[in-house]
């Protein structure tokens, strides 16, 4: 199997000036974010903005220029959003850097890491397990070396490569070491094409942003026949084209929800920043949601629950006649590119003179065993004792002890020849017992995802006992049975069973890891895989979240949704409760946004259908607005919040905004009317009547979805009560508004109606959350549990059961 000496030096520094001259270069685009001209044509060219730039220009052809102020509103948060976005893409583009997988490049007889982009053509790039080949190029040595393509092929079994042999770019090294002389690079490469689509940035593709395309564009199409009909019945109350097309622009602005979009992408953005001050590379933004739906994390036991490093504890000899020192120290030298395991070994035993090696079979985590033949003391094996031991030999009863203290153990054996079937058919010849380090935060973590009901299964290539033992230390519940996944049912449905009744797998093959997260998956749950090497990269891709470790193989961390940079397990909460905060505030605001155009839409109804003057001017309206949604809404957007997201965003929405709207929309009119009965008062007196009644209805909607308060809420609150009373009673800002509160029967009319309203909204609020509670005792979920009882959100919004991390609760994230 050793098929060629590393000899070839790779380029001179004057082959590699000659090819980046003639632009023979890796000029491959950067995979983190798009360009910042895209990012300003993003957020400036959107569906709404060009609505509401057409009803400001209608604004400032009939003036006057206050009841434009909606278009100040739209500038302010579209540059919100640029900025913001901007922040996110400086984050994204500096992590990328710090997280790309850095090539092992010849040059010069030296080798060195490289970026991917200074490849050039021709170089010799080395190859070793768990690296991604980069570019595509022709094998030139070999050594074991076998490459799993199943990213490009969707063939899950390695390919033995030789010299000669096409490498291509995108699949990785599953075994073995090598090197390859670069043959295309840049976009000429194979995969080029495909990374860049893959690694391009992208706002939100999810079901939340999917439902809040749909319901903006029920919103759109409903403008239009609404806008109509404002017209028509404005010119009716004989008031004037310029008064008439004031009236359409006041009831079309506010049916628009400007700012939900910006804030969602705000949201996602900020999120990103977070995350990345915690070394989280977010590599695709749809895993901000993805996140916050997880209800099942799936932990690689080497790497997670445990360090890197691991120490030889002990060898137990079985046979004093066979040099198990001299062997262990040679089979150590006899790989290039140890892992942990064999590298303790290194550590523990130097390599003894005169045991030349004349074949080679690498680590595979399929096969799980390496070897090597030397000239004059025969084939030495080393790997899993259950692999390379028949079924039922006594050596196996000392390695269960050993693995139910937590010990890792590897055996040592001969064997006639290095082949696949030599498993089985090993002759033992001693036991090395290492001892593998605990993270010292992994157990805090188990703890905190048990705490959110978030289910934590171990799945492990080692053995079950080891792998229960590790779990058992950590207190995880369940770790007490552990499983051999060498036992479990094939058939998925029997799988996925088996997946919910127990926690901890050892045994696991790469191929069972992803069929367990599609087992998973059928069952209705959320997955998020976690791990670090090879044998982990099958389940990364197909789990809902990937999260791979920065200092594992580059070919997980090419393929997972997230990587955690620093390689810690406990910086796993944070990212869970990030993606919670992110989902469970868009759903908060939108309640606001939603809320606003249904009565915005009924109001232009009623106001259309009763031929009355329209009960507000555009600048009250954008009064209303921002005080009650859009300054409250960018706050509670960036709070903190736990609560796990759920399926079903847009009707969960729409049965808050549609009777809180119904509810606004009749109670300002009604008010409006009443005003309008009375002939004491004029046209601008009955205006400030129907402004006052939606202001205090609105606040107490805004009141219910603020829930659960904390102090800054009722700050927030409090701030926005006041300025509207600034608005409402100092002369000159009430002059602006066109706000004339003298009528003081109008006045009352006004809080008596609104307090009517508050009190149907708070009966409504009560009722729907007691419905919701019902709803999540009695009904069974029997393929979701996530859904149950370990679920305690209601249809509005979240009630105060429903927590929020109090240490947190002043940080509203600018």
């Amino acid at each position: 199997m050793l098929e060629a000496p590393a000899t070839l030096p790779g380029l001179t520094a004057a082959q590699v000036a000659e090819r980046v001259a003639d632009g023979r270069v890796n000029d491959v685009p950067a995979r983190s974010s798009r360009s910042t001209s895209a990012i300003v044509r993003g957020n400036v060219l959107t569906r709404f903005n060009a609505i509401i730039g057409t009803l400001f220009v209608v604004i400032l052809i009939v003036g006057p220029i206050q009841d434009g102020l909606f278009g100040l509103v739209i500038v302010a948060n579209t540059a919100i959003g640029i900025i913001q976005e901007l922040r996110a893409k400086h984050t994204l583009d500096a992590l990328a850097v710090v997280g790309e997988a850095k090539p092992r490049v010849r040059r010069d007889g030296h080798t060195a890491e490289l970026s991917a982009r200074d490849l050039v053509l021709d170089d010799v790039c080395e190859l070793g397990a768990g690296e991604q080949v980069l570019v595509d190029g022709v094998v030139v040595e070999a050594d074991a070396l076998e490459l799993d393509e199943s990213l490009l092929t969707g063939e899950t079994d390695p390919v033995h490569k030789k010299v000669g042999d096409q490498v291509m770019s995108g699949s990785f090294v599953a075994a073995g070491n090598g090197a390859f002389r670069a043959g295309r690079v840049g976009r000429d490469a194979y995969a080029a094409e495909l990374a860049e689509e893959a690694g391009r940035f992208t706002l939100v593709d999810s079901e939340l942003r999917r439902g809040l395309d749909r319901i903006l564009t029920y919103v759109t199409w409903l403008m239009i026949p609404v806008g109509i009909l404002l017209i028509i019945s404005q010119l009716r109350t004989h008031d004037g084209l310029p008064n008439a097309l004031r009236g359409m622009v006041a009831g079309l602005v506010t049916m628009v929800p400007e700012g939900l979009m910006l804030l969602t992408s705000v949201a996602f953005a900020v999120g990103v920043v977070r995350l990345g001050r915690k070394q989280c590379l977010v590599q695709e933004l749809p895993a901000i949601e993805g996140l916050a739906r997880v209800d099942v994390v799936c932990l690689d036991k080497t790497g997670t629950l445990t360090e890197g490093g691991m120490d030889v504890a002990e060898t137990r000899p079985l046979d004093d006649t066979l040099p198990v020192d001299a062997a262990l120290g040679a089979l150590g030298t006899s790989d290039p590119r140890p892992n942990a395991s064999l590298q303790a070994i290194v550590d523990a035993y130097p390599a003894p003179p005169d045991w030349p090696v004349t074949d080679v079979a690498a680590f595979s985590s399929a096969r799980k065993w390496s070897g090597a033949s030397f000239a004059g003391h025969g084939t030495w094996l080393l790997g899993a004792p259950d692999v390379l031991l028949p079924e039922g030999h006594p050596v196996l009863a000392q390695v269960d002890e050993l693995g139910a203290r937590g010990l890792r153990v590897l055996l040592l054996a001969t064997a006639d020849a290095l082949t696949d079937e030599a498993g089985g058919r090993a002759r033992p010849a001693a036991l090395v017992v290492l001892q593998q380090r605990l993270r010292p935060d992994a157990a805090a973590t188990l703890r905190y995802f048990a705490d959110q009901g978030v289910a934590t299964k171990v799945i492990s290539g080692d053995n079950a006992l080891s792998v229960g033992a590790v779990a058992a230390k950590l207190g995880l519940a369940g770790a007490e049975h552990a499983v051999d996944a060498r036992r479990l049912p094939q058939d998925p449905t029997e799988l996925g069973r088996a997946l919910e009744d127990d926690t901890v797998f050892g045994r696991v093959t790469p191929q069972q890891k992803r069929a367990m997260v599609a087992a998973l998956q059928a069952r209705d749950h959320t997955v998020a895989m976690t791990g670090d090497g090879v044998n982990d990269v099958l389940a990364l891709k197909d789990a809902d979240i990937g999260v791979a470790m920065g200092a594992g193989s580059g070919a997980s961390r090419a393929v997972a949704q997230i990587v955690l940079l620093d390689n810690s397990f406990a910086t796993l909460p944070s990212v869970v409760a990030e993606g919670r905060r992110v989902i469970g505030n868009i759903e908060r605001v939108a309640n606001l946004f939603l809320t606003k155009t249904v009565y915005a839409l009924l109001l232009s109804l009623l106001t259309g259908v009763a031929s009355v003057v329209f009960p507000f001017l555009p600048r009250h309206l954008t009064l209303i607005g921002s005080l009650t949604i859009g300054v409250p809404a960018f706050f509670l957007a960036l709070a903190p919040n736990t609560e796990r997201a759920r399926s079903g965003f847009v009707p969960r929405v729409l049965r808050f905004a549609i009777p809180g709207g119904v509810v606004a929309a009749l109670a300002t009119f009604l008010s409006y009317w009443l005003a309008h009965l009375n002939h004491g008062s004029n046209l601008d007196q009955d205006r400030t009547t129907a402004v006052i009644t939606l202001f205090l209805v609105a606040t107490w909607i805004l009141a219910i979805v603020a829930r659960p308060y904390t102090w800054w809420r009722i700050a927030l609150i409090a701030a926005m009560v006041a300025l509207f009373l600034i608005a409402l009673y100092v002369p000159f800002v009430a002059d602006f508004f066109a706000l004339y509160p003298q009528h003081q029967g109008n006045n009352g009319t006004a809080v008596g109606i609104a307090l009517v309203a508050a009190a149907l909204l708070e009966v409504g609020w009560h009722v729907s959350g007691w419905l919701a509670h019902r709803n999540t005792e009695d009904t069974e979920h029997p393929k979701n549990t996530k859904d149950t009882e370990r679920s305690k959100s209601t249809e509005y919004p979240e009630r105060p059961e429903n927590s929020e991390h109090p240490e947190n609760d002043g940080d509203t994230a600018a």
